[in-house]
């Protein structure tokens, strides 16, 4: 059986708060902290998860030590995958070299207090160069469309039942497919610190997996808002403008 997926935005970053996308990987506001405790004590499924994956940008692997602590507690993998990144060239939506992201993690959270070690984060798949928007990374829509269809393959191959993702809200739109093509600026939004339900389609296979949100998701955030963060909307008009 295909796993369940339960997919997160980021909370609040400063290139949020400040529509500053000038911020090399910025970090949490603190309100976006708040937002994370909220999600914290709101996720019903702390003990069902098998298995937590990160965008390796600072922000997300905030979102998910501050919200997740409580599944993070537990036994099992936490990961960081690069192609979760942001889909922008913005220098917000830029991460750190890996040896620099190692560092970073010493001094990330130290004015928080976490349920679990970060130094359980893996950071193996970061590699030299997964910042380089270039190439595999790039910022144009046959890339992106590329790494969130490998990324979806990937997840549909692993052998957890309940995998959670803290991503980003221009990605989530690729990953998920959830927009009109011939209107990508009319995508559903993801709120900061949103969580949705996914479940793999019955037509999915090993190499070309897609996801379909669950029901009960739908209902709980009803499904008639549209995208309305600027800085999702420059991500989105960008990539596919890069395609023209």
């Amino acid at each position: 059986m295909s796993p369940r997926l339960y997919l997160v935005r980021h909370a609040q970053g400063f290139h949020n708060s400040t529509r500053d996308l000038t911020l090399l990987d910025p970090v949490l506001t603190e309100k976006g902290k708040g937002q994370c405790r909220d999600l914290r004590n709101s996720f019903q499924h702390h003990s069902e998860i098998d298995l937590v994956l990160t965008s390796p940008l600072r922000r997300t692997i905030q979102t998910a030590a501050l919200s997740f602590g409580p599944t993070l507690s537990r036994d099992i993998p936490f990961v960081a995958v690069p192609e979760a990144q942001e889909v922008g060239h913005h220098r917000s939506d830029t991460g750190l070299a890996p040896s620099e992201l190692q560092k970073e993690l010493d001094t990330l959270f130290a004015n928080d207090a976490l349920d679990f070690d970060i130094k359980k984060l893996n950071l193996d798949a970061v590699k030299e160069g997964w910042n380089g928007k270039t190439g595999y990374w790039a910022w144009d829509r046959t890339a992106i469309s590329k790494r969130a269809a490998d990324l979806r393959s990937w997840i549909f191959n692993r052998p957890e039942e309940r995998i959670l993702l803290v991503t980003h809200g221009a990605f989530l739109h690729f990953l998920t497919e959830d927009w009109d093509v011939r209107d990508p600026m009319n995508s559903t939004a993801y709120h900061n610190c949103e969580l949705r339900e996914f479940v793999f389609t019955a037509e999915s296979t090993e190499e070309d997996a897609h996801l379909a949100e669950t029901t009960e998701s739908k209902r709980r955030r009803g499904k008639t808002e549209h995208e309305q963060d600027p800085h999702i909307l420059a991500d989105l008009r960008g990539s596919v403008e890069g395609e023209q």
